[in-house]
């Protein structure tokens, strides 16, 4: 386990509260104190801890790898941001993206042409975790003269077949 100063504020945070419900029990400061530092490790880990994970939006963030972006869909928003502030794919030529990230998932619309437009290619990233999460990741993908110009990392709304209906 890493401790960091996060670990130890939150900590103490549960070991004040602990004292201060184990009190109002019983009034004997030696014993709440004593109660308060065995159970703080263990609601920490099985009370506040996944709480804070539940209602928080917090993600691993992993470096860009063509093998896992093709073999794990679902886990692609992890690799997302190191990508686009990287600048891993900018310049790269368009034959080079399809064999990294595999043929594009959708082109976006282009309302001049009203046609798709074979210029802007958009991936699904998958659902980041979250209890609150009502959106899927997604990028786009944006090529002048058939090299990479612009990554757009950009969220949309999760649809489902029976809602259309």
């Amino acid at each position: 386990m890493i401790i960091t100063p996060f670990l130890i504020i939150f900590m103490i945070v549960v070991f004040v509260l602990l004292f201060l419900f184990l009190n109002t029990v019983d009034r004997r400061k030696w014993l709440t104190g004593l109660i308060s530092l065995i159970l703080t490790p263990f609601v920490y880990f099985y009370l506040f801890y996944p709480f804070v994970n539940i209602i928080s939006s917090y993600h691993h963030q992993k470096y860009f790898d063509n093998e896992t972006w093709v073999e794990q869909p679902a886990l692609r928003y992890e690799m997302i941001d190191h990508t686009i502030t990287s600048d891993t794919l900018i310049g790269m030529p368009k034959s080079k993206i399809e064999s990294l990230l595999g043929k594009h998932e959708w082109l976006s619309w282009d309302d001049d042409k009203k046609d798709h437009d074979s210029d802007k290619w958009n991936y699904a990233l998958g659902i980041e975790p979250g209890a609150f999460n009502n959106k899927k990741e997604c990028v786009e993908i944006t090529f002048k003269e058939d090299k990479v110009a612009v990554l757009k990392h950009y969220q949309e709304e999760i649809t489902y077949e029976d809602e259309k209906e």
